[in-house]
């Protein structure tokens, strides 16, 4: 699985990092930061992060 995240979308109001914070979180600049290839077991909050952008700026790839 590898996660993407569309950076000119995203205007970091984290609610992927509540869904999936092992995937997920801010930087020390307050942007956020994620695991492009996260383990097969975190895909269940990945993709309630995906699904709760309220931009649509996560995306899946397999």
């Amino acid at each position: 699985m590898k996660v993407v995240v569309d950076m000119n979308k995203c205007q970091d109001h984290g609610q992927c990092v509540f869904a999936a914070p092992d995937v997920f979180r801010f930087d020390d600049d307050g942007r956020l930061a994620y695991v492009a290839h996260p383990d097969e077991a975190l895909r269940g909050d990945v993709e309630e992060a995906a699904d709760v952008c309220p931009l649509q700026a996560i995306r899946i790839e397999d």
